[in-house]
């Protein structure tokens, strides 16, 4: 008689553990991801009736903050408007939430953890959200914008990151939009029709050919594996075959073998692929991943609003070793490589910070309505990338480009600048991707930075490097 009480306890228990299981992976395990979801509106509707709050800019001017309206709801108002959409975000019922917004969103609204969470419930909910503070910087911001807005066809992306702590203080994104209102009138739906992609943030989501800002990669991976040094000679002849198909120079200009350095500084492709090539791919991939290609950024921004840079093909992102890859050509930024200018302004602070690559990052602090810090937040390393003495070597390279090379229009007058500029075909469009990445000073760096443009008519050293020259200026200064 027993016996089937047992099996039927037997199958109780069972369905039970079933239904823990299941419920757990929604409340515990598979939580984070499903309050990462944009569709997912239950957070933002809870979150209507709480005093969302205020987000600050480094300087302290506000850059988020709620007001209240009829029937106890509160609505967001961005006071600076257009300048940081792409950073901030966004957070609206309608259409969710975006950027620094829905990353801090919790603290934003107030939500704890564990005994604090209990006694806020048994407290009827809180009715006012923490403050976050931020390392944006809106002067430089300001400068950014308008100088990627009178560029090219408007379009393009400056970052810019103090290489010791991570902290960003420039993250422009051109065209942008104005997020006040958003939710009205179908303003999110129009932006999301319109062909220049304003909401897109070029800045983490971009997939942009690097051009010879690559050669940085590549100078940084011959140097500390040791098998070059930076008086090393290698041919720079044109039409050298690479992978079996012949290689040009810019404007079909021919070397005889060069070291690295003056290789770097007059961006030879020959040379820099035949290195990238004698290294191989899996040195190369080593560096790489080091820096952070082949993975999403560790950003505090929306994982679907950070993209991986890497060897991309059909939309797919290729292993380091995949036969697919032409790694002499991937050695000077060409072949499938696409990046986003966060990633090169990751390898800029990753050479100015002795080889150290830190976590990047746009939250400073988040404090309570009662004043008390509840989140600080640290500087944290990534990933040693490379020797201190390669870091120095690299840069000093990177110096020379400044001094004498094709990045001479990033030169600041005082202040020692490493640089390297890259230019890139542009594909829909009549003109180029530009690029300027660097960091500056050359001693005790302050900050590293990344430019391009898109559709502009000139090189890297002409378009992008007087963007960067702006920025930098106003961050150093």
């Amino acid at each position: 008689m027993n016996q089937p009480i047992i099996r039927l306890f037997g199958l109780v228990v069972v369905l039970f553990a079933v239904l823990i299981a299941f419920t757990s992976r929604w409340a515990v395990f598979d939580s984070k991801s499903l309050n990462d979801n944009a569709l997912n509106k239950r957070g933002v509707l809870e979150a209507a009736k709480i005093n969302r709050g205020v987000i600050r800019a480094g300087d302290g001017s506000v850059l988020a903050r709620s007001v209240k309206q009829r029937g106890g709801v509160y609505e967001r108002t961005y006071p600076t408007g257009e300048l940081f959409s792409h950073a901030v975000g966004y957070s609206f019922t309608d259409i969710g939430q975006a950027g620094l917004e829905r990353f801090y969103n919790d603290a934003l609204v107030g939500r704890r953890q564990g005994l604090d969470s209990l006694l806020d419930q048994l407290s009827g909910g809180r009715k006012e959200g923490d403050d976050l503070s931020v390392t944006l910087d809106p002067n430089a911001q300001r400068i950014a914008i308008n100088a990627l807005r009178s560029t090219g066809n408007g379009h393009g992306a400056v970052v810019a990151m103090d290489p010791h702590t991570g902290a960003i203080k420039v993250m422009a994104s051109t065209p942008g939009y104005d997020p006040n209102g958003l939710d009205r009138r179908g303003r999110f739906a129009a932006l999301n029709r319109d062909p220049g992609s304003p909401v897109f943030n070029r800045a983490t989501q971009s997939s942009y050919p690097p051009g010879s800002t690559f050669k940085v990669v590549t100078a940084i991976a011959a140097i500390d594996s040791r098998r070059y040094t930076p008086d090393s000679t290698v041919s720079g002849q044109n039409g050298k075959v690479i992978s079996g198909v012949p290689l040009q120079n810019d404007n079909g200009e021919s070397f005889g073998p060069i070291p690295l350095t003056q290789a770097l500084t007059f961006s030879v492709n020959t040379v820099w692929a035949e290195v990238a090539e004698t290294l191989g791919k899996s040195t190369m991939g080593r560096y790489m991943t080091r820096l952070g290609f082949y993975s999403k950024p560790p950003l505090d921004y929306p994982p679907d609003q950070r993209l991986a840079s890497g060897e991309y093909r059909n939309g797919r992102l290729l292993s380091p070793l995949s036969p697919s890859i032409d790694v002499g050509r991937m050695g000077i930024g060409q072949d499938l490589l696409a990046v986003t200018p966060l990633q090169m302004a990751m390898v800029a602070s990753a050479v100015a910070n002795h080889g150290v690559l830190v976590r990047p990052h746009m939250g400073s602090k988040v404090v309570d309505p009662d004043g008390r810090v509840r989140d600080d937040i640290r500087p944290q390393a990534e990933a040693r990338v490379m020797r201190p003495a390669t870091a120095k070597t690299v840069g000093s390279m990177m110096s020379q480009v400044v001094k004498e090379g094709t990045g001479t229009a990033a030169a600041l007058s005082g202040i020692e600048v490493a640089g390297k500029t890259g230019t890139a075909e542009k594909d829909q469009c009549s003109g180029n991707q530009t690029w300027f990445i660097a960091f500056a000073p050359v001693i005790n760096p302050k900050i590293a930075i990344a430019v391009t443009n898109e559709c502009a008519n000139g090189t890297g050293g002409e378009v992008a490097a007087p963007i960067a020259k702006q920025v930098m200026e106003a961050l150093i200064h």
